[in-house]
């Protein structure tokens, strides 16, 4: 049976959303995500573009402003709460990562 749709977040949309807490042209964000990661995200443009177009039919972004093509977004209280629920998720990861192997490199 398929985890319902955004249930987790792949690393690309957890950025995505991470980078869209202020308002952000499409555009933009590539240059927001390589910044943010230290260019160790990439996201390719398609991936952008697909992902922006669920999160705006899930609710968790909204358009800003449309300005011929470019298009501005930023992040909801929905999408607020599915990146608040990745993050606690992660945490979770982390710690049972911690409790496995403890202070082990």
């Amino acid at each position: 049976m398929p985890r319902p749709k955004f249930q987790t977040l792949t690393e690309q949309m957890f950025y995505i959303l991470l980078c869209l807490k202020t308002e952000c042209y499409g555009i933009d964000l590539f240059d927001r995500i390589a910044e943010k990661t230290n260019r160790r995200v990439t996201v390719g443009s398609g991936t952008l573009y697909n992902l922006l177009e669920q999160f705006l039919d899930a609710g968790m972004i909204r358009e800003v402003k449309v300005e011929g093509r470019r298009r501005s977004y930023i992040l909801t209280d929905m999408g607020k709460d599915v990146l608040a629920k990745e993050y606690q998720r992660l945490l979770l990861q982390a710690a049972d990562y911690s409790a496995v192997f403890g202070g082990e490199d």
